[in-house]
């Protein structure tokens, strides 16, 4: 028998080392990549890109020019970044402040009043990681760079059930890197990613409604407050935004109290 004739022919190696490590055959992959081709022409290269990421597989950042619209997350639709104020500078370091925030530290009152406003906890959250309180890319790898390491959430609804409001706070590293992400977000907001809307069967920002938020570093924690209408229209005369924002804001009470555990109560007036 001829060398040709006994020789076998030899099957072309496909393989994704990713997948393999997930216990996918050289088959199942070959069907993967054969379905997330088809889905590829069919949907402008987004269904690949679906299957894979439900399968764990890391892609590329989002870019950061990237509608929030089109993954249907909400967004602010105005943004202001506060820079920390000469008061935290005792927590301008985590070494000063070791001891980690709590859900019922930071969210402890479930009624917030401000005049004739009243803001009702509808939830709260208290993650050991940052990363599940954000969406989008660069928001991912910028909050990366900040040694994040806690991330309390609370969402609110207000008692006429006509606003709605979230407030989150990131235990950083430090003043500089607290303050820097606080700006960063100054454009990441528009496109790049933001915080993630807790989940609540009574209270949520709508995807393509209009909301405002601003963010505000303090010693080496970053807050951000958002806040908007139920329905998602933008505000009127009749909307006072900066009191929901303000009430919101309760939630830093914690944060000044950790001010005084690291200098000590002030002393009193002397005479």
């Amino acid at each position: 028998m001829s060398a040709r004739g006994g020789s076998k022919r030899r099957r072309s190696s496909f393989e994704v080392g990713a997948l393999s490590e997930r216990g996918l055959s050289q088959r199942q992959q070959r069907v993967l990549f054969g379905v997330g081709t088809v889905l590829a022409v069919l949907l402008g290269g987004f269904g690949l890109t679906a299957i894979v990421s439900t399968l764990g597989v890391s892609g590329p950042p989002a870019d950061q020019g990237t509608p929030a619209d089109a993954i249907g997350l909400p967004r602010p639709a105005d943004y202001q970044a506060w820079p920390s104020p000469k008061l935290f500078a005792p927590i301008g370091d985590r070494k000063a402040d070791k001891t980690p925030l709590r859900a019922e530290e930071v969210f402890s009152v479930k009624n917030l009043k401000s005049g004739k406003l009243t803001l009702r906890l509808a939830a709260r959250r208290l993650d050991g990681a940052c990363a599940p309180a954000v969406w989008g890319g660069s928001v991912l790898a910028k909050l990366g760079e900040t040694g994040c390491t806690q991330a309390v959430r609370g969402l609110y609804l207000s008692a006429d059930r006509r606003y709605v409001a979230q407030y989150t706070l990131f235990n950083m590293a430090d003043a500089a890197s607290a303050e820097g992400f606080v700006q960063q977000m100054s454009t990441l907001y528009r496109g790049g990613g933001w915080v993630r809307v807790l989940e609540s069967k009574i209270a949520a920002f709508p995807a393509d409604g209009y909301s405002e938020a601003s963010g505000h570093a303090m010693g080496h924690y970053a807050g951000f407050v958002w806040v908007g209408r139920l329905d998602g229209q933008e505000a009127t005369a009749k909307d006072d935004f900066v009191s929901l924002a303000l009430s919101a804001r309760a939630a830093e009470k914690p944060i000044y109290r950790r001010i005084v555990a690291v200098t000590g109560p002030a002393a009193p007036p002397a005479g």
